[in-house]
């Protein structure tokens, strides 16, 4: 079932140019889509058009296999958690109450509301101390995590989130896309975030599009758009440098790896299967190996790890 459906959409600022144009686009239940792109290229608006903040000028969007504008605009915006990076908090209202602001507008009662918030202040990662507290109290990261918190609030079934770690450093941004992740896997939620990170976009989404003038140049999994690229565009945007982030993104247990018949070997160092393959090659660039015990979650022996794993699984998704 698709979630959200664009078809042949156009959306204009100033009545000439287009920011989207001629944009078909399918966004399918449970999946988290990664819009990707150079700024400009339309990623923003596209999530505003979901949510109606922003209507299209041509073509067709639906919500659920029904056209957005047969939805109540409220109705909608309910099903619907918005993630952005500033967090949008209100500053005058405590924790507990910014989470279930918008269970208050439904008319939800009191008791349910606190019940909800502390539920979710702990899902998020934060402990219960943290609902009487105002958002100047609190961190960049820990306001990241209530915004988080506060999307969740009403159990939407989409939730659209628009580079939400940008203004966090790099480790806290690290700790919120794992916590998201958890979210995801452990939610069943469908997620489409906006992010200018293409290291981000790899580690996170179930499938990247990558926007160019406002309209899809490619989507897929970050090996089709590092190893099958449909354009130069495409090429380029995901060049040599970007290899990179394709070996920081990808962990050693997404690829096929393991040797037939190998045994485990007291002279090799060891990696476990959650390490990227970045981290492989450092290990192995660091005690000079040319391969690596792997172990996985149960630390039970599962084969070796060499560049020539990669390789081979770069030429399946090249042939």
């Amino acid at each position: 079932m698709n979630m959200v459906s664009f078809q042949n959409v156009y959306k204009s600022y100033d009545a000439q140019n287009y920011v989207i144009g001629d944009l078909t686009l399918n966004i399918r239940k449970g999946e988290m889509v990664a819009l990707l792109g150079s700024s400009g290229c339309g990623k923003t608006t596209l999530l505003k058009m979901i949510n109606r903040l922003h209507q299209q000028d041509k073509g067709q969007i639906y919500i659920k296999n029904r056209p957005i504008e047969d939805w109540d605009v409220i109705e909608l915006r309910r099903g619907i958690g918005y993630v952005i990076q500033s967090t949008g908090l209100f500053p005058h209202l405590s924790i507990e109450k910014n989470i279930s602001y918008v269970l208050e507008i439904m008319g939800i009662a009191e008791i349910s509301r606190k019940k909800r918030a502390a539920e979710l202040i702990e899902l998020v990662g934060l402990d219960s101390t943290f609902l009487s507290k105002l958002p100047k109290e609190l961190s960049g990261g820990q306001k990241q995590r209530v915004g988080v918190a506060r999307a969740l609030a009403a159990d939407p079934e989409l939730i659209l989130m628009d580079e939400p770690f940008g203004a966090v450093d790099a480790l806290v941004r690290k700790n919120l896309q794992e916590e998201v992740k958890r979210l995801f896997k452990t939610l069943n939620k469908t997620i489409v975030f906006v992010t200018h990170d293409i290291e981000e976009a790899f580690h996170m989404a179930t499938r990247i599009v990558l926007l160019n003038k406002g309209t899809v140049e490619q989507e897929g999994t970050k090996e089709d758009l590092i190893f099958r690229p449909k354009n130069d565009y495409v090429a380029s945007f995901f060049g040599t440098k970007q290899y990179g982030a394709y070996l920081n993104a990808t962990k050693i247990k997404d690829v096929t790896i393991f040797e037939n018949g190998e045994q485990f070997d007291n002279a090799l160092p060891i990696i476990a299967d959650e390490n990227t393959l970045m981290d492989g090659i450092r290990l192995m660039t660091e005690f000079g190996a040319e391969k690596l015990n792997v172990f996985n979650s149960s630390n039970v022996f599962c084969g070796v790890f060499t560049l020539s794993c990669i390789h081979r699984h770069n030429i399946t998704y090249k042939s």
